[in-house]
């Protein structure tokens, strides 16, 4: 006799069946001959939708009705996401799994004329809830949106959004003139491609529509740090259901838990709510382990963001070190034609990364926008080349082109295998780029000659911990520095370079302002 199938109980919005359906889906991968059903529930966030909820009294808008039914024997398990859940839960449940998490980011998604609106210098009405959005977004995007025809930053104001994925979507393509119209929406990138790759309930079909031909930009967590838990479903069942409870085992995963934990302690205390203006996301990066993007809101607006990270075992006594980040910058010298060049592969190329903003031509904005897919190394490239006036939809967030492949491999985005990008570069890096074709633009003149030959400034000779700002600058200086000097550098080319060429020991930080914090504890 077979059994019966488990009772999904979930929301009925398109986002909610959506991701209800692809844990139902894992689990039944997981357990051949399972079978999951959808219970749909209305719920009181889904009927109030004129108002902010953080003016609306109670809490748990998105899970009491559901908790109920599940608590009932109504259903067997229940999804939500989990930025949803209260910090207290009601007894009697069970978080039996945490799915592998989504792209934590937030996305905004703009109506198809902004750029026609920037180039008239008109502001910009962006929608979204959150108050947390409402205290990061404006200034973020007043650095990141291309300065058009020289005009200043825009003027970016935040408006009151609520209802479905869908319905948001649909103010960014209202008619000019409508109050309904917006210029743009910020959205969870995670929700947004749960519904982008839905095949079960109809919802890819319809989110592939009203984003088509739509520009957006990914916001970096170093800037914009998500919600805490954001991006990561909870599946829930009553605690004395053993059954269940095993079953879902299979699709836990330990990583997300950890992570999720880390920033709802954080949640916890500053006292939880939907209110709070603060963003915390945790994320594991490759030769780094955990990086805690953490940005809080004062009495004067929004702080500075702030990204912790597991500093190593300090040195075991103060030592001499030299700081590559301090010394001048290289000289760079343009390579005869990269102006042309570059326009021509710009052109063609349906995405490019530049890899700093000293490898983009002095081109003018349009040739460089007929690319239509821009994304650069970190913030600090990005606000230099949107004063240029160029479109840029998202960056490596200073971890180098690698750490960006989940991302840029996401369906929401429809990006060219990376075999098809364009990356810009400098001389020196171009063989270090793989299967991505390198364009070499611009070049260091010192780095061509001997070693220590054309050196000026402090010498690293002496200095028992080093931190080489890149590869360019470690060649320049390689023969000057000491046996038995300890190296450190930051993520991406230059640590691949340091290892290509031996350099040991090196550590990797996340930037050498935590080199220079490791050097002082």
């Amino acid at each position: 006799m077979s059994q019966r199938p488990l009772r999904l109980g979930t929301r009925r919005s398109l986002l909610a069946r959506a991701q209800s359906m692809a844990v139902a889906r894992a689990l039944e991968r997981a357990h051949p001959g399972l079978s999951v059903e959808l219970i749909g529930i209305d719920t009181r966030g889904d009927r109030i939708l004129d108002v902010p909820l953080t003016q609306v009294d109670g809490k748990e808008f998105f899970t009491a009705e559901i908790d109920a039914a599940l608590r009932a024997g109504a259903v067997d398990i229940t999804v939500h996401s989990y930025k949803d859940l209260a910090l207290d839960r009601p007894g009697g449940l069970h978080l039996g799994a945490v799915p592998r998490r989504e792209n934590p980011r937030d996305i905004v998604i703009f109506a198809p004329d902004v750029a026609e609106r920037l180039a008239e210098g008109r502001g910009l009405r962006i929608g979204s809830s959150s108050p947390r959005r409402q205290s990061f977004v404006p200034d973020f995007l007043q650095r990141a949106l291309p300065r058009i025809a020289g005009k200043d930053s825009p003027a970016v104001q935040m408006c009151e959004l609520r209802g479905n994925i869908d319905t948001r979507l649909r103010r960014v393509r209202e008619a000019r003139g409508s109050e309904r119209a917006l210029d743009g929406v910020v959205l969870a990138f995670a929700g947004l491609s749960r519904l982008a790759e839905d095949r079960d309930v109809g919802a890819g079909a319809v989110v592939s529509e009203l984003l088509a031909g739509l520009p957006r930009m990914v916001l970096p967590l170093n800037q914009c740090p998500a919600a805490p838990a954001q991006g990561a479903l909870a599946v829930e069942c009553r605690a004395d259901d053993e059954r269940v409870r095993t079953l879902l085992t299979a699709i836990d995963d330990s990583a997300t838990r950890v992570a999720i934990g880390a920033e709802r302690a954080l949640l916890e205390a500053r006292g939880g709510g939907c209110h709070q203006q603060f963003g915390a996301t945790q994320i594991q990066a490759a030769g780094l382990g955990d990086l805690f993007y953490l940005r809080e809101t004062g009495a004067l607006g929004a702080l500075e963001p702030e990204l912790r990270w597991q500093l190593p075992p300090r040195p075991a006594k103060r030592q001499p070190a030299w700081d590559g980040s301090a010394q001048a910058a290289p000289a760079i010298e343009a390579l005869p034609g990269a102006a042309s060049e570059c326009a021509r592969r710009l052109a063609k190329a349906p995405a490019v990364f530049i890899a700093h903003r000293r490898a983009l031509p002095d081109l003018d904005a349009a040739e460089i926008n007929r690319c239509a897919h821009i994304w650069v190394s970190g913030t600090a490239t990005w606000f230099a080349l949107a004063k240029r006036g160029v479109w840029i939809e998202g960056c490596a967030e200073s971890l180098g082109f690698a750490s960006l492949a989940p991302t840029l491999a996401s369906s929401l985005l429809a990006l060219p295998p990376l075999g098809a990008w364009l990356a810009l570069t400098h001389s020196e890096a171009v063989d270090g780029w793989g299967e991505t074709p390198a364009l070499a633009t611009y070049r260091h003149p010192a780095a061509t000659s001997a070693a220590g030959a054309t050196n000026s400034g402090a010498s690293p000779a002496g200095a028992a911990q080093i931190w080489w700002h890149s590869g360019v600058q470690f060649e320049r200086w390689r023969g000057e520095v000491t046996t038995g000097s300890a190296h450190a550098c930051g993520p991406g080319k230059t640590t691949e370079h340091l290892r290509r060429e031996g350099v040991s020991p090196l550590t990797v930080f996340p930037s050498v302002h935590h080199w220079r914090e490791w050097l002082r504890t």
